[in-house]
């Protein structure tokens, strides 16, 4: 008889603990005294993975937020009854199970936060034509990106380069793609921010750089740099040697 082992890690993250409170200075977020968020009775757990993108931006908003939660690591080669549990149908990360509601799809659960808890910076504009901008670009153009790792390298990189030109343009003039704050757009590129340049690192293809994209990296620069977000990525040798490993051939 074979028996699976799952191995999960749950940490409960609470704001006077992690998370700082949330002041905006010139489009930053910086650790000052704590904010406390009056939860009740609520119960926030987030099923995550350390080398998932779209992990970490749920995460990255949780902690914007302020929000209290128990954090649940999973591995995506082994993942956890609970995990297929809460996701059937996807069976991926991340989830968010609020007060023993699932809530899946990293996107959906930006949304839902926003919606929910108003501590900390708005995700999405009040603005409903702002909102439905956002949406927008977080739809077509961050989501071709994903699909540009493909075998046909030259392709790939013609159409990885016509979407980054399309971010590139809506850059212009602001410092985040919602203007001086980190929203939903910033939230959704965390991929292009530190995934994409390693892809493209272990691909050997030069794309994304400052000659050709120079308001795409300054923001990956300053996004980067904010406190929360520097928190809560991995070190990008950390996730370069991690995917490295996935690409190498099994023995």
């Amino acid at each position: 008889m074979n028996l699976k082992i799952h191995s999960t890690l749950t940490t409960t993250i609470t704001a006077s603990q992690i998370t700082p409170r949330v002041r905006k200075e010139k489009g930053q977020f910086s650790v000052k005294e704590p904010i406390f968020v009056t939860m009740g009775d609520q119960e926030v757990k987030l099923f995550a993975a350390w080398s998932s993108s779209f992990s970490k931006r749920v995460e990255i908003a949780l902690k914007m937020k302020g929000i209290n939660y128990k954090y649940v690591a999973e591995s995506l080669s082994n993942k956890s009854p609970e995990l297929l549990r809460y996701n059937p149908v996807h069976k991926k990360v991340p989830v968010v199970i609020h007060n023993g509601k699932p809530i899946c799809e990293s996107l959906v659960i930006l949304e839902y936060i926003d919606e929910i808890w108003k501590s900390g910076p708005s995700i999405l504009p009040e603005d409903p034509h702002a909102r439905a901008m956002a949406r927008f670009w977080c739809s077509p153009a961050i989501k071709r990106i994903y699909r540009s790792q493909g075998e046909e390298r030259e392709k790939a990189v013609q159409d990885a380069t016509e979407h980054l030109e399309t971010l590139e343009n809506e850059l212009r003039g602001k410092k985040f793609f919602g203007g001086d704050e980190i929203g939903l757009v910033d939230l959704s590129a965390t991929f292009i921010a530190l995934w994409l340049g390693v892809l493209l690192e272990l691909a050997g293809v030069e794309l994304l750089t400052k000659e050709k994209f120079p308001r795409l990296c300054e923001w990956i620069d300053i996004y980067l740099n904010c406190s929360i977000v520097k928190e809560t990525l991995p070190a990008r040798e950390d996730l370069l040697d991690h995917l490295r490993s996935l690409r190498r051939p099994a023995k």
